[in-house]
């Protein structure tokens, strides 16, 4: 990632050759590719490849060449990509007279100076005057402020345009820019369409029901590839979850000359799948685990889901970026559940490392004794150490009362991706009570594409979805037609 040596990152770090843990913050050294004068960007709202190549006065075909799997539908918010340096061969030499005043091209700066989070009762006009900027700049670097600012919200703070680099050339105000179907489409050479595909499909549907939902959304993608005019070879296997019932799969001579691989669901699985899939050079596409660190050596490997160690990490930067005041209450059930222990261990540890109050409590506790916890001084934030709905629902109608009794405080909950799957138990409550809950997987029922999928899934097999999170079958569609 950083193009430096191991050796390098553990002088810098003593210790860190023995254990990291998720959210450690440890030194880089300076590596080759940024001494060649390479950027790495984060995509903001509005950019596109064409402002991009405005920004960093680059061509789109070398932002291309650096990127070799961007393209025009993953060109989304919050992707990082490399900023190569800008070649010699693109700077036109512009011959001058004497008494011609040259214009000196600076050097690039970063789109945002700064971030600001929006505090209670400040403006648009507060924000920017506190940085020195007008308004129109501001609304200009966020054009979400256009439907108002909140409390909480994020801002980019640009550059005051003084410090700005100015164009060369005076553009045309009517002209439209292209959009970057248009400039990938013109900059990168289209990669050569297999005429047929062969895939696999690892998978132990005699041990969850749930894989055959994952299947049969399989075979819709599949047919929806078919009507763009690509053909797939779909070999279909029930690899259990033993290794040794994987290897004798893949001892199989079709497995070799496989394209893509999806599977599998067990951890134990996923090291030998994927040392197979390196060495025969085919894609590996892991649905369902997030345990596994594979995906962070092994190129041809993508992992729909967010690995756990990056996603709590992330979680946690984002809980203490979100509640900067807050006195965590963690409720505890009356039996263990170890099921979130790892994210409980790891939020406690943030939270003692930036010197957050917390407390706890147990599942039984009355609303008299959720209140004797409270900090009146603090966000308080209610956090169970279970995900299941048994735990709600005990719970859930004690802090409601807590909530109603003490109006004045600022009473939060915080729980668990699969708290989506509740919302029909529990969503008047979960709106009452501020709710809050982190997931890699989201669903707006509501959406066209969303509805639209429901719909066929229906007519395929005369049935609905499993209300599970997350919904299987819908979930494939989007891995396989990427794939």
């Amino acid at each position: 990632m950083y193009n430096v040596t191991t050796s390098d990152i553990i002088r810098l770090n003593p210790g860190c050759d023995e254990k990291i843990y998720a959210g450690q913050t440890i030194k880089i050294p300076t590596g080759k590719e940024s001494q060649k004068g390479e950027t790495f960007h984060t995509i903001q709202a509005g950019e596109t490849l064409y402002k991009l190549t405005t920004m960093y006065n680059v061509s789109a075909k070398d932002i291309c060449e650096a990127n070799p799997g961007l393209s025009a539908e993953n060109f989304r918010i919050g992707q990082v990509i490399l900023i190569p340096q800008k070649k010699e061969e693109q700077t036109d030499a512009v011959v001058q007279t004497p008494t011609e005043q040259s214009t000196i091209q600076g050097p690039v700066v970063p789109r945002c100076k700064d971030m600001h989070k929006v505090k209670r009762k400040e403006t648009i006009f507060s924000v920017s005057r506190e940085y020195g900027i007008s308004e129109q700049e501001l609304i200009d670097a966020n054009p979400e402020l256009k439907k108002g600012m909140k409390k909480g919200q994020f801002l980019c703070i640009p550059y005051p345009a003084a410090t700005t680099v100015q164009p060369t050339q005076k553009e045309d105000p009517y002209a439209v820019p292209p959009s970057n179907s248009e400039l990938f489409r013109k900059n990168k050479e289209t990669p050569q369409k297999l005429s047929t595909i062969k895939a696999a499909l690892l998978l132990p549907f005699q041990e969850d029901k749930r894989m055959v939902e994952y299947y049969e959304g399989f075979l819709m993608a599949v047919d929806s590839l078919k009507r763009t005019g690509t053909s797939i070879d779909l070999y279909v296997y029930d690899c259990g979850k033993d290794v040794s019932t994987l290897n004798t799969i893949l001892a199989k001579n079709e497995m070799k000359n496989m394209n893509v691989i999806f599977g599998p669901m067990h951890q134990q699985q996923i090291k030998p799948l994927s040392t197979f899939a390196e060495k025969n050079d085919i894609r590996l596409v892991i649905p369902f685990s997030s345990k596994g660190e594979e995906v962070f050596n092994n190129p041809a490997i993508y992992q729909i889901n967010t690995p756990q160690s990056y996603l709590y990490s992330e979680v946690y930067e984002h809980f203490t970026r979100q509640f900067p005041n807050a006195h965590v209450i963690f409720i505890e059930p009356t039996s263990e559940d170890k099921e979130k222990a790892e994210f409980i261990s790891g939020m406690k540890q943030e939270l003692k490392s930036k010197g957050m109050s917390m407390k706890t409590v147990n599942e039984n506790a009355t609303k008299d004794m959720l209140k004797e916890a409270l900090r009146f001084d603090k966000d308080n934030i209610f956090i169970p150490t279970s995900g299941k709905n048994v735990m709600l629902i005990k719970i859930l109608p004690q802090l409601i009362l807590l909530v109603r009794d003490t109006p004045e405080q600022n009473i939060h909950l915080f729980g668990y991706p699969e708290w989506q799957t509740y919302t029909r138990d529990h969503l008047e409550s979960f709106f009452e009570l501020d709710t809050y809950f982190y997931s890699s997987f989201y669903t707006n029922t509501l959406f066209p594409a969303a509805i639209q999928f429901t719909n066929n899934y229906h007519k395929w097999y005369s049935k609905d979805l499993v209300s599970k999170f997350p919904s299987y079958g819908m979930l494939v569609s989007t891995q396989a037609s990427s794939s």
